[in-house]
């Protein structure tokens, strides 16, 4: 039978072939082992998943405060962090080669995401796939309130996880050209309906992917402008609040940091820092990490988006009792 080794009878001896039939056939103890490499059994090829890349950005709602910026790629080993800047300018400096300078003060600018989308192309050889973002968008121009900031406030309001209310002042036109430029690229805003093909833009919201990063049953107290408020009732000195803060600013990165390799930052000692607003531009780009890591979560199908057609704010699904739409 094809691809049998033959079988001898009685008294039959194998003969070795001829060199002439050698030339003519290959040699026969090749062919024998070509048989046997057949029949060996093999072990199964791990399929990898095919690599991705997201873009985090913890976008300031007003052009002259500056903005983090979080480049992310899955490859054969997991997830690792490609760039990480505490503002547009900086990213887009990285992307050209350019180090960013931790002596200079991140400046504010509004968001161009052609430049962006293009940096992100110099930084890691391929497009983008989902982008994410910590600012209210919507399909629509954003003049109050949405449904997805009163379906937040109602699931997590009461673990301090409330949102800010948007108005057509703040964030305004940022937002509304922000998301119709990543449009005009490709980059379509993905809301409560059904998942659109392509890249995506999605709206995240840090305090409450905290909640599931962390394993916290309320808002995690990290953010440098709120931390007199976080301690009204003790009225800690600034260097306790200073000592406090980067305590959260641990543990934030460390469970960033077992999802996601290779992350540029180093966190200062409480000693090395004189004063909460240098540590501003460590929160940016915390967020802007905590931001990519939802995009992870979406492009794996562990979202869950809350709101309506027009705007949605996605969610683990850990924090959620049904599954992501």
């Amino acid at each position: 039978m094809d691809g049998e080794i033959p079988q001898l009878r009685d008294g039959e001896r194998l003969q070795a072939p001829s060199i002439e039939g050698a030339k003519a056939h290959g040699s026969l103890q090749i062919a024998l082992l070509t048989i046997l490499d057949t029949r060996m059994p093999r072990e199964p090829v791990a399929s990898q998943p095919p690599p991705a890349l997201v873009l985090g950005i913890d976008a300031a709602w007003t052009a002259h405060n500056p903005s983090g910026v979080a480049l992310l790629q899955r490859a054969a080993e997991g997830w690792q962090c490609l760039a990480l800047a505490p503002s547009y300018e900086a990213f887009l400096a990285l992307a050209a080669g350019q180090p960013w300078d931790q002596n200079r003060k991140a400046q504010g600018s509004e968001p161009d995401p052609a430049a962006l989308l293009e940096a992100c192309k110099q930084l890691a050889g391929q497009p983008v796939d989902c982008v994410s973002v910590d600012m209210p968008l919507a399909t629509t121009s954003i003049t109050s309130r949405r449904a997805a900031d009163t379906a937040i406030a109602s699931r997590f309001g009461p673990k301090g996880c409330a949102v800010h209310s948007p108005s057509a002042e703040r964030p305004g036109a940022i937002a509304d050209q922000l998301r119709e430029r990543f449009a005009e690229l490709g980059v379509a805003l993905h809301t409560t309906t059904p998942a659109r093909q392509g890249p995506a833009l999605i709206e995240c919201y840090p305090h409450v992917a905290l909640l599931a990063l962390l394993n916290r049953n309320y808002r995690v107290p990290y953010k440098v402008s709120r931390s007199a408020q976080y301690w009204k009732a003790e009225q800690p000195p600034v260097a306790e609040r200073i000592r406090r803060l980067l305590a959260e600013f641990t543990a934030i990165h460390q469970a960033l940091s077992q999802r996601i390799s290779a992350i540029p930052l180093s966190l200062p000692q409480p000693h090395e820092v004189s004063t909460l607003s240098s540590l501003k531009p460590v929160e940016d780009m915390l967020d802007a990490l905590i931001c990519a890591w939802i995009g992870i979560e979406h492009l794996e199908g562990r979202t869950v988006g809350l709101g309506d057609a027009t705007a949605g704010i996605w969610v683990p699904q850990a924090l959620t009792n049904h599954s992501p739409e």
